[in-house]
């Protein structure tokens, strides 16, 4: 499996775990009330400034199989995250989590208040007033959110080295291609592989601006 497929693997499984994880996450931080809230945004934004080194440092520590933790996941239900796909997963779930659930996050607290109060007038439930009122109403949230923590995905470098290392295919990723390529002084391939990031990371950020901007409206109704 080449460097490039992988990735695509890695982010858009990522992608669509971050977006049911995320969906209830930023429904919860927009309209709750609790005194933890503050504490739980933290957490989610901690990867928006915290080095990706770090964050994999420790996801390499509690998953090894030398920790306790890591040991009990390995023996007692056979999951090895430390140098698998799975790890990798799992890492660019929690370093992409921010990419996902402060746009749907800003969405929801965008909407007005007078429309989730007509939902209830009306009787509808929660999950009604979800998925038939708020939804439709924060597409662009919606896009924004998928398309981030995809592009985010496809460009991790730090966390993915070290919770997945270097094993062709299976952790080898693009971006730690172009290092290995880079590192050998191969740089006709590590230009190949960066050009391909940079012109899939700009195809995909431009779509969202140009859906944003409202040049694509056509395809939202």
């Amino acid at each position: 499996m080449t460097p490039l497929v992988l990735t695509l693997q890695l982010a858009s499984l990522t992608t669509l775990i971050l977006f049911l994880v995320s969906l209830p996450l930023a429904y919860w931080l927009a309209f709750t009330r609790s005194r933890i809230k503050p504490v739980i945004e933290a957490l989610v934004s901690m990867p928006l400034v915290l080095p990706p080194t770090v964050l994999g440092f420790y996801l390499l520590i509690a998953f090894s199989p030398n920790n306790a933790f890591g040991y009990w996941l390995e023996n007692t239900i056979g999951l090895k995250l430390v140098f698998s796909f799975t790890g990798l997963v799992l890492a660019s779930v929690l370093y992409s989590l921010p990419f996902m659930v402060h746009p749907i996050q800003s969405g929801f607290s965008a909407l007005p208040s007078s429309l989730m109060d007509a939902a209830a007038v009306l009787g509808k439930s929660r999950w009604q007033t979800l998925t038939k009122v708020l939804l439709p109403n924060i597409k662009p949230s919606l896009l924004t959110g998928i398309v981030l923590a995809f592009a985010h995905t496809v460009g991790e470098f730090g966390v993915v080295l070290m919770i997945g290392g270097n094993i062709p295919g299976q952790t080898k990723v693009a971006s730690v291609a172009i290092y290995e390529e880079v590192e050998a002084l191969n740089y006709v391939s590590a230009h190949a592989y960066a050009f391909i990031l940079f012109a899939m990371s700009f195809a995909i950020l431009l779509f969202v601006y140009l859906v944003n901007a409202g040049f694509l409206k056509k395809f939202w109704k």
